[in-house]
């Protein structure tokens, strides 16, 4: 899987191995110490974690769900 930090590491974008799609995800700090990560291109995939990488592991596992209820639904191949 691959990562690449933008702007200051505020942003990332996460390539999934299965798939051929790479999404930004935005990676900041949560008013209780928390990471917060969301993805801008999947209305309402968001995540959080108490560590940068606890957040990323997370969200990566919102972004498998979230695309496979899209899948499920047939709104995506």
């Amino acid at each position: 899987m691959g990562r690449q930090r933008q702007s200051g590491d505020r942003s990332m974008t996460v390539a999934k191995p299965q798939t051929d799609s790479k999404r930004q995800v935005l990676l900041y700090p949560g008013e209780d110490g928390y990471f917060i990560a969301e993805v801008p291109s999947l209305l309402g995939c968001i995540s959080q974690g108490k560590t940068r990488e606890e957040a990323l592991r997370n969200i990566e596992e919102a972004i498998e769900l979230y695309i496979e209820v899209l899948s499920d639904r047939g709104e995506i191949n």
